[in-house]
Formats: structure tokens, C-alpha cells, sequence
């Protein structure tokens, strides 16, 4: 029974499943705050285009 604790305390097969987790969530984060901010830049274009075109008909 302690043998077998100390081999899972010594297995570090999970490890680098977590550091992935890790990692991906973080780009998950940056890649949803970027988008926001770009979704806000192209409505705004979009309604910049749409307000000139009504303008000049």
C-alpha cells in the first residue's frame, strides 16, 4: 500500500495535461477580450459606412 502511494506521488503524468488546461484557457481569455474590442471597431465601421451612404442617396 505505501509502495503505491509513492508511485503516485511520483507520477507526474497529469502534469503537463494541466499546463495545457493552462495555457489553452489563457489564450481562450486574450482571444475573447481581443474580439470584443474588435466586434466594437467593426460596428462602429459599419455604421460610419451605413450613415455616409444614407447621407448621400
Amino acid at each position: 500500500m505505501i509502495q503505491t502511494f509513492k508511485q503516485l506521488h511520483c507520477d507526474e503524468g497529469g502534469q503537463d495535461l494541466v499546463e495545457y488546461a493552462l495555457v489553452i484557457s489563457l489564450v481562450a481569455l486574450g482571444s475573447i477580450t481581443s474580439m470584443k474590442s474588435l466586434s466594437n471597431y467593426i460596428a462602429n465601421s459599419f455604421k460610419t459606412v451605413g450613415t455616409n451612404l444614407s447621407s448621400v442617396v
